[in-house]
């Protein structure tokens, strides 16, 4: 016969501090205050979170989508930064239902870990609102985790899920797009939160000093810049003037990504020399021999998102973009395809 325990047993001994968790809830609530916006309907804290979509939508659909920051996360731990992959994370999924034509509206994060740590679960989640407030989406709701052996010590996971609302005649899923219609580059900020297994691979053979100056800045900050956030110039610019499709350039770099908005008889021709790599990019290339093809495959290469519009709404869009802060490139133009080749063609 089994007999009680001599001793009282509570979660904490089972490793979740339930305080903490209240404590986390509590230092995140100013931040999250800041990111409120019309729509939301009562605050962090319930079991759901409540959004009224503005009257201003007349056929609304709903676009959402959901993403995390990959092994980017290894180097903030190797760093001990974590004030900017919470931005990351707005970044990847706001982008992302962007190029639909959608506005984010508002934004989840999950943040999982196997003890938690207030003050770096506050610094994540601090840039998190940061991320919103740039995209003007609310942070509305999210889940804390705290998982005892299921993660290493000092390690965590994040997930974040946007969702926004396009106009149903004003969806962008790139069947607009023509032959002779122009591509508009966006610059990025950085490698932004892809290929960072490669990236991490390239510093384990070339074991270079990350605190050591590259180009005025530390190599640590220039490797954990945060993924750009274009919500903004890029709404404005749908308002002003037909975008026949945009392209977040994720995993997949510039040459897998760019098909997803084409017509199969469409190919995407892009001009090498129409931009310059920034130094990162040519740093990593050089120190992992990566080919040229490699590089287009894993990396954004410099451009962050692509604009596809008119050749007669072209220079207009350019100029709106660049006046919105934004670096432009003309990089290069569709074309019909011929026979099975690449939808996506770097010259």
């Amino acid at each position: 016969m089994n007999q009680a325990p001599n001793v009282s047993l509570s979660y904490r001994d089972a490793g979740v501090d339930i305080d903490a968790g209240d404590a986390l809830v509590e230092a995140i609530k100013p931040f999250a205050k800041r990111t409120m916006r019309e729509g939301v309907m009562g605050g962090i804290g319930g079991f759901g979170a409540l959004f009224e979509i503005s009257k201003k939508f007349k056929e609304p659909v709903l676009v959402s989508g959901t993403d995390g920051v990959g092994t980017k996360l290894k180097l903030a731990f190797e760093l001990n930064r974590h004030d900017t992959v919470g931005i990351d994370l707005v970044a990847m999924s706001v982008n992302d239902i962007l190029v639909q034509g959608a506005e984010p509206l508002f934004f989840l994060d999950y943040f999982a870990c196997g003890k938690l740590d207030v003050a770096t679960a506050t610094d994540v989640i601090k840039g998190v609102a940061k991320g919103c407030e740039i995209s003007g989406c609310a942070l509305i709701g999210g889940e804390t985790a705290e998982m005892p052996s299921m993660y290493p010590a000092g390690e965590y996971d994040l997930a974040g899920f946007a969702v926004g609302a396009v106009e149903k005649a004003k969806i962008i899923d790139g069947k607009k797009i023509t032959p002779g219609d122009v591509v508009l580059g966006l610059a990025s900020s950085g490698a932004h939160s892809n290929g960072y297994s490669l990236v991490r691979k390239i510093i384990e053979v070339a074991k270079p000093d990350l605190n050591a100056d590259f180009h005025g800045r530390p190599l640590a900050d220039v490797l954990m810049e945060p993924t750009r956030i274009y919500v903004k110039p890029l709404l404005a610019l749908m308002e002003s003037m037909e975008v026949k499709g945009m392209v977040h350039i994720t995993g997949g770099g510039l040459v897998e990504n760019v098909p997803r908005v084409l017509q199969d008889n469409l190919v995407a021709e892009l001009d090498s020399k129409a931009w310059t790599m920034p130094p990162l990019f040519q740093w990593l290339q050089q120190h992992g021999g990566v080919a040229d093809a490699e590089m287009h495959r894993v990396f954004n290469c410099g451009i962050g998102m692509i604009v596809i519009v008119s050749k007669e709404n072209a220079d207009a869009a350019f100029a709106q973009l660049q006046a919105a802060g934004e670096n432009v490139s003309r990089i290069g133009a569709i074309r019909a395809r011929v026979g099975d080749e690449h939808q996506t063609i770097v010259v």
